[in-house]
């Protein structure tokens, strides 16, 4: 195959990549607007996405940061890995698959909250953090006069 060939093969399949993205987000949120949320769910919201924070810290922060020197990463990278873990499709096709009942319902709205915050905040934001970090790394380096 030639590299022109090749080329063309790869932008066709990443144009089907994003076709089927799009698709997969509209269908999402037809299917949020089903969604009942009262109080208590929102409060749950919140609590998940928090969870999922904590446990990308613990995963990914925390292993960065331990092996950090074996890895050879920026010295800020496990600020922009911990908070650049972003959630989407896949946990909601996950949760979709469920049988149908209350405990599903649940479990959508709150994966669905974590998605979006993901998607919003983290998405988002997830440049501001690797700034932040960049200024960390100029700071250091000229504190050390490197």
């Amino acid at each position: 195959m030639s590299d022109k060939t090749r080329h063309y093969i790869d932008l066709f399949w990443e144009l089907i990549d994003e076709i089927l993205n799009a698709i997969l987000f509209v269908l999402i949120g037809l299917e949020v607007v089903m969604i009942a949320y009262s109080g208590n769910l929102f409060i749950a919201s919140g609590l998940t996405i928090l969870i999922a924070l904590i446990a990308r810290f613990i995963v990914v922060g925390m292993t960065t940061k331990t092996f950090h020197s074996q890895l050879d990463l920026p010295t800020g990278a496990w600020k922009v890995l911990t908070w650049g873990g972003l959630r989407g499709g896949i946990s909601v096709a996950l949760v979709l698959q469920l049988p149908i009942g209350a405990e599903r319902e649940i479990l959508l709205a709150l994966t669905y909250a974590v998605v979006i915050f993901s998607i919003l905040v983290q998405g988002l934001s997830v440049g501001k953090v690797a700034k932040s970090i960049r200024k960390d790394e100029k700071t250091v380096e000229m504190q050390s006069g490197v």
